[in-house]
């Protein structure tokens, strides 16, 4: 790389002098130098040669002295490395030029030997401000990119950290969270395009903020779906714990948010979650273009399918056990031994509660009832019966309610 030189001075001879003593270094290309006779001069110059690298200016000129010439370069946006010549003995305004900015000083008569090492020393560090400046510049693309998916403070550690947007994937313990809105397909055909819009993008707006306050990262958003880890791209020992919390924040906007559009006779369904842990692979992947941070493995799918099992089981939270055993003081009322779709193994399922929630004396009768139904006692039926008389929202009682009239038995529960 050609470094280029703006040589400022009024003597009519060292323009040849330099060309003569760096005569290999211009042929070798490795340096190239303009020449300007005072400040006022070298500023034309520099207007028409942005990719000027550094100046090497005398201070005694007319028109405009090199001090001042100085002080205009080091005002501009982007600061030229000047170099200052001056007398031998004129130490006061070489100490006024260092105060004011430049980079390193020469005395005359030049000693071109002397004039090359400063010159090598001033690149050194021109280098290194441009290195700086372009990881800089590489960490707030980095950031940008991915505050798509992650908290602000995770993504700032991460393009911090220069790797955050590189190919490749990893097996990691995660927690892995699925949402979806019942019958947003359906509402979507029937609203106003605009309409449809504020609302989805006020919905991703208050649920995204919702991962990210919980440091969660968004995997992917599909339409009104999301996908969240946790534990990944960063360690997380609490993953499952953040995860739960984050359900249950999440459960409670969503209603929230529900109650509000149908006060505006919008019939928006519930939003539902499943969440499970365990290991899976995690990653960028995609090419040179486009990346994107994803996750594969049976712990991804499984949670997928818990999601979509609240439907049938009449929930709209619902958690393995994989992530209840992981939670500390996990709340929350057993749903069943779950056989998802397209799997031969059941899965206990529990569906999560806030505190306040599980103090609930009808929580007390679910157990009751649930321990029952556990143990194959006939009274199961009777006293699902009695928390649905006295719950008639409960609809996870109403679930195993159902089951039991049409014949079933224990705790084991195959879904279509």
């Amino acid at each position: 790389m050609t470094t280029r030189i703006l040589f400022v001075d009024d003597e009519a001879d060292l323009e040849a002098l330099v060309l003569q003593k760096f005569r290999r270094q211009i042929r070798d290309g490795t340096v190239s130098f303009l020449f300007a006779h005072d400040g006022v001069d070298a500023l034309n110059v520099l207007a028409a040669n942005p990719d000027v690298d550094l100046v090497v200016s005398d201070i005694a000129m007319p028109r405009m002295d090199g001090l001042t010439l100085l002080e205009k370069l080091q005002a501009a946006e982007d600061k030229l490395s000047t170099i200052i010549v001056s007398a031998y003995g004129d130490m006061a305004n070489i100490r006024i030029a260092m105060n004011r900015g430049a980079f390193d000083f020469l005395t005359k008569p030049i000693d071109f030997a002397d004039l090359q090492t400063t010159i090598d020393k001033t690149v050194r560090h021109i280098d290194l401000l441009r290195e700086a400046q372009r990881r800089q510049m590489a960490a707030e693309r980095a950031y940008a990119s991915l505050s798509r998916y992650f908290s602000p403070n995770l993504a700032a550690r991460l393009a911090d950290d220069g790797g955050g947007l590189e190919l490749g994937g990893q097996r990691r313990e995660v927690a892995s969270l699925f949402t979806d809105i019942t019958g947003f397909t359906t509402l979507a055909e029937t609203l106003d395009p605009a309409r449809l819009a504020a609302l989805l993008n006020d919905y991703l707006a208050g649920m995204t903020d919702i991962v990210f306050a919980h440091d969660g990262t968004v995997a992917k958003i599909v339409g009104d779906a999301l996908h969240v880890l946790f534990g990944a791209p960063a360690d997380q020992p609490d993953h499952a714990t953040r995860a739960v919390a984050c359900a249950l924040a999440l459960d409670a906007f969503a209603e929230d948010f529900r109650a509000r559009q149908m006060a505006q006779g919008i019939e928006l369904g519930a939003t539902r979650i499943g969440v499970h842990a365990g290991p899976a692979i995690v990653g960028n992947f995609g090419g040179g273009r486009f990346f994107d941070y994803t996750a594969y493995g049976d712990t991804i799918n499984i949670a997928a399918r818990l999601q979509a099992a609240n439907k049938q089981l009449g929930t709209r939270l619902c958690v393995s056990a994989a992530v209840a055993s992981r939670t500390g003081d996990f709340c929350g009322r057993p749903v069943g031994d779950v056989v998802l779709r397209g799997r031969s193994e059941p899965i206990r399922c529990f569906e999560p509660l806030r505190p306040d929630e599980a103090a609930d004396a009808g929580v007390a009768d679910y157990l009751k009832a649930f321990a029952m139904l556990e143990g194959g006692d006939s009274g199961a039926t009777a006293a699902f019966a009695t928390q649905v008389g006295k719950r008639a929202d409960d609809q996870l009682a109403s679930f195993h309610l159902r089951r039991l009239l049409n014949g079933a038995r224990g705790a084991l529960i195959p879904l279509e």
